[in-house]
């Protein structure tokens, strides 16, 4: 039976604590078929919050109590408590909840059931249909939760998800979790962790869901909205897409000097008695719409864009996807072949393009060049799709990944 440990971070909730675990031990936890637990992180709460855990720990098998230690912050303490949940007790999945009771805890089944089916990673969504935010809330911090949802969901390219700042999550350890650096997420002081910690989440995780959540308002104090903390989690969220744009223009300078390679080799081997000759295996198309299979210029383009390959393969490994640098030297083999298989695509848009336009115009150093313009839009995104799903995969396929 798989084990689901609840990481529930909570100062001075003495007036929440207790009510939260009677409802999930006795009405939640019978319900699901996981070995569930609830781990309490605690700041040294002085309200009496940590003795009316402890006291609970007596009559409850599989709820316990930490200290978060001398580092500070909502995300320091939750780094804090999946540490613990994963190497102390051993949690097949880890989930995030609010112990003041808005992340109610009828919802938890929900999401269980969720990771139990199949998902590696579960989000609790206000913004799907059956999930929903306070009424009580002013309409300012509606308009800030629903629009800041939407600026990171777009700054991250997540449009596939519909609540990217909820913190009612559910993380299968063995694959996505045990993959993040947890103690270098940004914004561990924060709430803005959070952010960066969907973001890392989702890149590994192959089959990710989403769940109604019903978010409720705080009924025993005031509510812990502030404008610094959203302030943060866009800073994060900005920071975070630049980054990952910061690859796509390393993949451009990559690409230009690819052109470059790729417009010079063009020149000298379309001079070549090689690709004469390769052509004239062809010269019965001539007259045909396959006739730009039997144009020098058109197999010209076709060993040119082969070199540019051999090219962009050294520099994208070595710089533009430097993090996933491949080393070994079966491996980079191996690679390469399988970079050149991908590539296949690339090499025969090159050469169609070339062809069909030498054989429409003329064989010349101009039409030949625009033939490389024209083609290289369609050759970049092509190029671009498959080394990041195939070569240094990170991305996910998508047949691999659900997202409800």
């Amino acid at each position: 039976m798989d084990k689901v440990v609840i990481v529930m971070v909570a100062w001075n909730e003495a007036k929440n604590i207790k009510n939260m675990i009677d409802k999930l031990f006795d009405d939640e936890f019978p319900k699901i078929k996981a070995d569930m637990r609830l781990l309490v992180v605690d700041n040294n709460s002085d309200d009496g919050m940590t003795e009316i855990v402890e006291k609970a720990m007596e009559e409850r098998e599989g709820l316990q109590i930490i200290q978060q230690g001398k580092k500070k912050g909502l995300g320091n303490a939750y780094v804090v408590g999946f540490k613990y949940a994963m190497d102390k007790l051993g949690a097949d999945a880890v989930m995030e909840m609010d112990a003041d009771g808005q992340h109610p805890p009828d919802n938890v089944k929900p999401m269980v059931d969720a990771y139990l089916d199949g998902a590696d990673y579960v989000i609790g969504s206000r913004y799907i249909p059956g999930g929903s935010i306070p009424k009580e809330w002013p309409i300012f911090r509606k308009s800030v939760s629903y629009f800041g949802n939407l600026y990171i969901r777009l700054v991250l390219l997540k449009p596939g998800l519909h609540d990217v700042t909820t913190g009612f999550r559910l993380t299968k350890v063995d694959g996505v979790m045990n993959k993040i650096d947890l103690d270098n997420l940004m914004e561990l002081e924060r709430f803005a962790y959070k952010v960066d910690l969907l973001y890392q989440s989702e890149k590994v995780a192959k089959k990710t869901v989403e769940v109604p959540l019903q978010f409720k308002p705080r009924t025993t104090d005031e509510s812990k909205f502030n404008m610094k903390e959203t302030v943060a989690s866009f800073k994060t969220a900005t920071i975070l897409g630049i980054k990952d744009k910061q690859r796509f223009i390393k993949f451009g300078i990559v690409g230009f000097t690819g052109y470059v390679v790729n417009a010079i080799a063009l020149e000298i081997f379309s001079g070549t008695q090689l690709t004469a000759n390769i052509a004239s295996w062809f010269s019965s198309l001539k007259g045909t719409p396959l006739a730009f299979i039997a144009q020098p210029s058109a197999w010209a383009a076709a060993l040119a864009a082969e070199i540019a390959i051999v090219n962009n393969f050294v520099f994208n490994n070595i710089w533009t996807f430097k993090e996933v640098k491949i080393t070994k030297p079966l491996t980079l083999l191996k690679k390469f072949i399988e970079f050149n298989l991908t590539s296949f695509g690339a090499i025969v848009i090159q050469f169609i393009v070339i062809g069909i336009m030498v054989t429409m115009f003329s064989d010349t150093t101009l039409i030949r060049q625009l033939g490389i313009l024209v083609a290289m839009p369609m050759v970049l995104a092509f190029n671009y799709t498959m080394y990041n799903l195939v070569i240094w995969k990170t991305w996910k396929l998508p047949w691999s990944k659900k997202t409800k």
